[in-house]
């Protein structure tokens, strides 16, 4: 079955060090819900922007490589028939009903787990 990519966006990544669970509970039952399904194959949330090292070039630099008020704080992978059911898994992303974050889903070309 096709695979896509759910990349979200978000103003910060819920998951600093010090982040309470009560912070994470609607984001966990989502990622719970998708695995029972057996939707979501693998997910990983990324921690604050703060943390993220540019490289490019000329050097590095401490931040995300692009200063914009969104940024990927997580992605996760789905199995779906089609672009559009991908569309509706990810559509119950909780960032999608934020004021200020939201979601892209993009197909997978290649690729998988390296070990």
């Amino acid at each position: 079955m096709p695979q896509f990519a759910v990349l979200i966006y978000a103003d910060e990544s819920l998951h600093a060090a010090d982040a309470a669970a009560a912070d994470l509970e609607e984001n966990d039952l989502h990622a719970r819900d998708l695995s029972a399904s057996g939707t979501m194959s693998l997910a990983y949330a990324l921690t604050p922007r703060a943390q993220a090292v540019s490289i490019r070039r000329d050097g590095t630099r401490a931040g995300p490589f692009v200063q914009s008020d969104q940024f990927v704080a997580g992605f996760y992978v789905v199995e779906a028939p089609d672009l559009e059911a991908a569309i509706g898994i990810a559509r119950r992303n909780p960032a999608v009903r934020t004021g200020t974050g939201g979601v892209e889903v993009r197909p997978v070309h290649s690729g998988g787990i390296t070990a």
